[in-house]
């Protein structure tokens, strides 16, 4: 039989909105604590402003795309499915399209949209938004009975902890669901950033800062291993600290140590030419400026900020003349344009993250319910919880289905 309680949900992200939403529709009487002014300060900034709100794959595909504890997420995805995740946001009256990669953003392209529409289905499901900011758990006797805020002290029956993770602090990710969970006894694995730009030692990133490549390929290679360990074909950019964009940031995910100068990005920066269509597009491009200096014979081939750095490698005299390179020094350009290496030395800092890798441990959690097996009545959801996916609207997904979830089994006793 289904009794109303009082549930408290900590965080108004996307997994909070989503479990305070449910456990109001499903009968209980629900307060969301959230530090910000503003719900959904996190899902505003996702997907460049675009918010990428899931991804049109199965059931199968969104597992595989779960690099770190997919197998946890098994019952909360089947209960709520991209598929559901797409059809609610229709039945809201946000209209969504599907784009490359099977990513799903707002046909508005606005994130807000995504947020406004959390915001009035959280409000209308009878959630009470409250600002505040929550300090710690009151715990009796093996059961969570509350929560002591800034402001004032909540009581409940059920509390959620969607506090989101440790990157991008200005959004209120600042780890306070670590701080929480760790006073209830849950085990914290170590936070790593994730979907995060690389740092390399390589000069010659500083001197292309801003160069934003398209339609190029890129390999990570392992060099102790000699094994590839992420390639892709898209977008990178490179800057002073390194490289980012949506390929390094993919790859980041498929690295889980970085070590110092372990792991080489290989850029093929002509992928759609072999090695002897390429020779030829130079030969051609060569003969048209057969007078010229080789180091004006460039602006049709590459994009200008990276004509130096490729010269520099190539090792030829910048005045050498087009029409006196030899067939030796042409294939060696060649092999410079389809693998431009950049040593990667690490992460940048885990505030620059767009999710945190780790957090509270799934094995003292519930899979089929989001309830701490430490602390009866305490739920988890989102981020906070050690599981993180790849690029492409795989990690809002997390959060839309354990959240709701999580809201589903704290409003029942």
């Amino acid at each position: 039989m289904m009794i109303s309680k009082k549930v408290v949900v900590i965080g108004a992200g996307a997994a909070g909105l989503m479990a305070g939403a449910t456990a109001a529709l499903y009968g209980a009487s629900v307060t969301i604590i959230e530090k910000n002014k503003r719900v959904g300060r996190k899902i505003m900034i996702t997907g460049k402003g675009r918010c990428n709100l899931a991804n049109n794959c199965d059931v199968q595909t969104f597992i595989n795309n779960v690099p770190v504890n997919g197998r946890f997420l098994y019952s909360a995805i089947n209960a709520f499915t991209p598929e559901d995740t797409i059809e609610f946001f229709e039945s809201k009256g946000l209209k969504t399209k599907t784009e490359r990669g099977n990513r799903v953003f707002p046909a508005s392209d606005k994130s807000v949209d995504v947020v406004d529409t959390m915001h009035d289905y959280a409000v209308e499901s009878g959630c009470k938004i409250v600002c505040d900011t929550a300090n710690a758990l009151i715990l009796e006797d093996g059961a969570v009975i509350g929560v002591k805020c800034q402001e004032n002290t909540y009581y409940a029956d059920s509390v959620i902890i969607c506090c989101g993770g440790k990157s991008y602090p200005l959004t209120g990710s600042t780890g306070d669901g670590y701080t929480l969970a760790k006073q209830a006894g849950h085990t914290i694995v170590p936070l790593k950033p994730s979907l995060v730009p690389f740092t390399s030692g390589d000069k010659q990133c500083k001197d292309m800062q801003g160069l934003a490549l398209k339609n190029v390929a890129l390999r990570i290679v392992d060099k102790n291993s000699k094994k590839t360990v992420y390639s892709d074909f898209g977008e990178m950019l490179f800057t002073h600290f390194g490289m980012s964009g949506p390929m390094i940031l993919s790859a980041s995910s498929h690295i889980r140590d970085i070590q110092p100068d372990r792991y080489i990005a290989e850029i093929d920066l002509k992928p759609a030419l072999d090695f002897e269509h390429l020779d030829r597009r130079i030969q051609n491009d060569f003969k048209e400026n057969s007078n010229r200096d080789v180091s004006n014979a460039f602006s049709k081939l590459l994009p200008r900020k990276i004509i130096v750095p490729v010269l520099k490698r190539w090792g030829v005299p910048f005045d050498k003349k087009c029409n006196s390179i030899t067939k030796e020094e042409r294939h060696a350009l060649c092999e410079i344009l389809k693998c431009f290496t950049v040593e990667i030395s690490g992460f940048r800092p885990i505030e620059e993250a767009i999710i945190t890798s780790g957090g509270v441990k799934t094995s003292e959690i519930n899979p089929k319910t989001m309830e701490s097996k430490l602390v009866s009545g305490l739920y988890f959801a989102g981020e906070v919880i050690d599981c993180d996916a790849y690029t492409g609207g795989f990690n809002l997904q997390i959060a839309w289905s354990t959240g709701r979830l999580a809201g589903e089994n704290s409003a029942y006793i």
